[in-house]
């Protein structure tokens, strides 16, 4: 069957300077034109998936039909064949190899660190105090997830460079992913920022792999279990141990990062959020530090996170078929370009009455029941379903219960978005109002 066409189609650019300029207002609002809606970024030719049932096609059950799409090929070259990249058998090989690094025994020995590193950034806050949330967040993503992948003895020099290094290679990588490929050889400040980010923390990352080869001991951390992981006996070369760290950094900091942000931004808007949360934690945590016991009695605020997950998720990732697939009435033919929206999808009011609107309320387990499979993809499906989904629950949960457990944030002015790959917060003023109950 015709595919409808998105509206504001420009010759030549197609629908890159909508996606460009409106980001998600553009994209949210495809679902009135089709399941199916065809978008031109420029010469590429692209179907964008509305519909949860649709969706979870595309993820899930015809997943085997699907490889990365056109986004991530614009990646390759410089974030290798990991996880987030690569495909078929060797995707599944890797996954095999990482999937004891996220087990639950070793999530319940990371939410050790992640509480401890919590606790000491809010002990170095000042009643009174404005805060830049956004960027107390990034540096406690970075934190936990430097510490959970390099020992502390071996990784402190990688874990700074990540710091330095790791919002400029996720930012700019996403200009770069929807720009023409001339774009990125030009002499522009974003490409030399770029590329000299990727060097520095390959240097230091291949650094730290070949002096724990030297050194030979299981310190404990990700990095140790890829490093030891074998599968049929074969374990990974250093530059696919690189893949998979740098891999790791960009999934596992930039979502959780944003999440902690806006949800305590969203909370610090909402008295009523704000004192169920505040309610839940004195009576599950009190005054000691939270716990990964903890985490599973805290229900109010695991609501909170989904609703954070839910209105500021990822906004799209891309898909190429391997062979004709059949999307409801549509037939795709082989080497299709196919986007899904976690962001569109999850502020459809089809499925999400007041979609605009903060409300960890509507998470109920009957409305949970109720959504149409692929409605709900904070973190993908199927195979492709991100591999830290639990530890970034338990980091969100434990950070939000250390903050509830001392302090008040208030907003000092309202939120500002800056679209990437995310609604990335952009200057999120917060002052700091230590608890008086």
């Amino acid at each position: 069957m015709p595919v409808p066409v998105a509206p504001s189609r420009w010759p030549l650019l197609g629908h890159t300077p909508a996606m460009l300029t409106r980001r998600a207002g553009f994209t949210d609002a495809l679902h009135e034109h089709g399941d199916v809606v065809r978008l031109d970024l420029g010469p590429l030719r692209a179907y964008f998936v509305t519909s949860p049932a649709l969706t979870h096609e595309v993820l899930v059950s015809q997943g085997s039909k699907f490889r990365k799409g056109a986004m991530f090929d614009k990646f390759q070259p410089y974030l290798g064949t990991g996880l987030l990249l690569s495909n078929g058998e060797y995707h599944l090989r890797q996954r095999r190899m990482m999937q004891p690094a996220f087990h639950r025994e070793r999530i319940q020995a990371y939410a050790s660190t992640m509480a401890r590193a919590a606790s000491a950034l809010v002990e170095r806050w000042q009643p009174g105090e404005i805060r830049v949330i956004e960027n107390d967040m990034q540096e406690l993503a970075v934190t936990i997830v430097g510490e959970a992948l390099f020992s502390a003895e071996m990784g402190e020099r990688a874990v700074a460079e990540v710091r330095r290094s790791i919002f400029t290679v996720i930012q700019q990588g996403m200009i770069r992913a929807l720009s023409p490929s001339f774009v990125e050889k030009l002499p522009l400040p974003g490409n030399r920022e770029f590329d000299a980010a990727i060097a520095r923390m390959k240097a230091v990352v291949l650094q730290l792999i070949e002096s724990w080869r030297a050194d030979g001991t299981d310190h404990g951390d990700v990095l140790s279990m890829l490093l030891l992981a074998q599968d049929d006996g074969v374990g990974m070369t250093d530059q696919q141990v690189y893949d998979e760290v740098l891999t790791l950094l960009t999934a596992g900091i930039e979502t959780t990062a944003i999440a902690l942000a806006w949800a305590l931004y969203e909370v610090g808007l909402n008295p009523e959020i704000e004192r169920r949360l505040h309610e839940e934690v004195d009576s599950v945590v009190g005054d000691r530090q939270v716990t990964f016991a903890d985490v599973s009695s805290l229900t109010y605020t695991a609501q909170v996170v989904q609703e954070t997950l839910r209105k500021y998720p990822i906004w799209f990732v891309m898909r190429r078929t391997l062979v004709e697939v059949q999307l409801g009435d549509v037939s795709l033919p082989a080497g299709t370009e196919v986007i899904v929206s976690p962001h569109a999808l999850h502020h459809d009011p089809r499925f999400y009455p007041d979609p605009d609107r903060f409300s960890p309320n509507r998470w109920t387990p009957e409305f949970t029941a109720s959504l149409p499979r692929g409605a709900y993809v904070p973190f993908g499906g199927g195979t492709r379903q991100c591999l830290g989904n639990t530890f970034a629950h338990t980091e969100i949960v434990i950070t939000l219960a250390t903050v509830a457990r001392r302090w008040r944030l208030v907003p000092t002015r309202p939120a500002r978005v800056k679209f990437t790959s995310a609604p990335y917060p952009d200057g999120l003023l917060m002052k700091t109002v230590p608890r008086t109950n």
